[in-house]
């Protein structure tokens, strides 16, 4: 009988410095895409995963040089996550920039930037697709329904010190709104602390509470439609749906919103054509974590949020 060529075959992984520290069952679940975690600690138990040929723990915290066996590991079709070769294409176009350390995508709307419940398939994983064996992390997030700006890290010390950036707030982020009314010239601050609340199916929503978080984001008018506004809204902490749980508390909810803004402000819109939520991340400013320069990119709007702007402009 001749051989499966294409059989899944024993792999021995050099820990370098991407993975130092790393626990060892967080590392094959990074090797071993769409292999189940029960799977991932059967093969562990019973000794098919070795480091330096010597059985380990899940919770091992892998050291430089180590050398990791990997088993041969089937994973069903069903439980695989293929990207489709259109959406493969798409993302390769939305690529802004890249270099050794980051990488930063112009992330479609309607795109989930992780897998989660429910979710098919997710930016990461197409990415991971296109990049295959080497390393690539998210920096941060943005909504499903967000376009624009993310950061990507290339090399686990990129990603520690981008991180690091995002908490101290040393990371500028300028999005782009469309909301409902006309904005204030005068209104430029909302400062108002938000508080997490899980619902049915385990999404989230966020709301005004005095226990929530303390959370301010800084906006500014760009245009006024005869309904409708433009506006630059500047994230000064980093909650969850931060901007969109502000705008609706100053009166002024984001068009395409499903979560905040009324069914009858989403009806209007739909018979308008505009369906997708109208949040951009316009613009990211950071020090690049290798040459120590300011990085300064921005991502154009693609065809529905530019729709959206004239469709609301022209009534």
């Amino acid at each position: 009988m001749t051989a499966d060529k294409k059989a899944p075959k024993v792999r021995l992984v050099e820990v370098d410095e991407n993975s130092l520290n790393q626990r060892l069952d967080n590392f094959l679940l990074s090797r071993l895409k769409g292999v189940p975690k029960t799977r991932i600690y059967r093969i562990i138990r019973k000794g098919e995963v070795r480091v330096n040929a010597k059985r380990a723990k899940p919770d091992y915290k892998l050291k430089l040089a180590d050398l990791i066996r990997i088993p041969p590991v089937r994973v069903a079709q069903a439980e695989k996550r293929v990207p489709g070769i259109e959406l493969v294409k798409l993302i390769k176009a939305s690529i802004i920039y890249q270099d050794d350390a980051l990488l930063i995508v112009n992330k479609p709307s309607g795109l989930p930037v992780h897998a989660g419940t429910g979710v098919k398939i997710s930016l990461i994983e197409v990415l991971r697709d296109i990049y295959k064996d080497e390393y690539l992390e998210l920096v941060h997030r943005i909504d499903k329904g967000t376009s624009g700006c993310l950061l990507l890290a290339r090399t686990a010390k990129t990603l520690k010190q981008l991180q690091a950036d995002f908490k101290r707030r040393a990371v500028k982020k300028d999005y782009h709104a469309l909301v409902h009314g006309l904005w204030p010239e005068q209104l430029h601050e909302v400062n108002v602390s938000l508080q997490r609340s899980a619902e049915a199916g385990g999404e989230r929503r966020v709301f005004v509470s005095e226990q929530g978080k303390k959370a301010v984001t800084i906006f500014t008018l760009i245009k006024h439609f005869s309904q409708h506004s433009l506006v630059l809204a500047q994230p000064e902490t980093g909650r969850t749906h931060q901007i969109r749980a502000h705008a609706k508390f100053a009166g002024y909810p984001l068009c395409g919103d499903e979560k905040y803004s009324s069914v009858l402000q989403r009806k209007q819109l739909a018979g308008l054509g505009i369906a997708r939520l109208c949040l951009h991340a316009h613009r990211l400013e950071f020090i690049h974590p290798v040459s120590g320069k300011t990085m300064q990119v921005s991502a154009p709007y693609d065809d529905k949020f530019n729709f959206a702007l004239n469709t609301l402009g022209a009534i």
